[in-house]
């Protein structure tokens, strides 16, 4: 019997499906830069947690979504 093994991401992605760069290099849906985007999948959990809870907020409070 073969056990199939499931690697599970503590952090899930922000991605809402809304995928296009404003004038300032962020996405319009996650407010993440292409470089976040493309280095998602190699960063830890504790890069994406610092990344959810805090840089990203901070970008809806400067374009004043918060």
């Amino acid at each position: 019997m073969q056990i199939a093994m499931t690697t599970f991401r503590a952090v899930l992605s922000p991605c809402i499906g809304i995928c296009s760069l404003d004038d300032r290099g962020l996405c319009d849906g996650c407010r993440r830069t292409a470089a976040e985007i493309a280095r998602w999948s190699l960063m830890n959990d504790d890069e994406r947690l610092r990344l959810m809870e805090t840089v990203l907020p901070q970008r809806d409070v400067d374009r004043g979504d918060a």
